[in-house]
């Protein structure tokens, strides 16, 4: 699926990878999040994605013309969860909006683990 617009001029379609990498690159931008994670389904670990494969850690979808956006993500010990998802909620809302002009309606973070260095 892909986020779609039409005028009078033409029509605007931004597919949902281009969506996911935006948002993906926001998140581990942010403070204390060491990167994506994607879990496997026969063991449920999660691990770490290569800046490649950022993308399989976002999950993007439309609804009523509103972008939702599901991040899973490993975040770095010692950081308050709930501040950090909170200021990457913010940063992704804002990067997706101003990059691609559509609205985002939710935001969900998954914090599948914590790395200990």
């Amino acid at each position: 699926m892909a986020v779609k617009t039409e005028n009078g001029l033409g029509a605007i379609v931004i597919s949902n990878n281009v969506i996911a990498r935006i948002a993906g690159a926001t998140a581990t931008s942010c403070y204390g999040v060491v990167g994506m994670a994607v879990k496997t389904a026969q063991d449920s670990i999660a691990s770490l994605l290569k800046w490649d494969n950022i993308t399989k850690g976002v999950k993007v979808s439309t609804e009523n013309d509103k972008i939702n956006i599901d991040l899973h993500i490993i975040v770095e010990y010692g950081i308050n969860i709930k501040v950090i998802s909170e200021s990457i909620i913010s940063s992704v809302r804002y990067s997706v909006e101003s990059t691609t002009g559509f609205k985002v309606g939710k935001v969900t973070i998954n914090v599948e683990g914590i790395r200990i260095d």
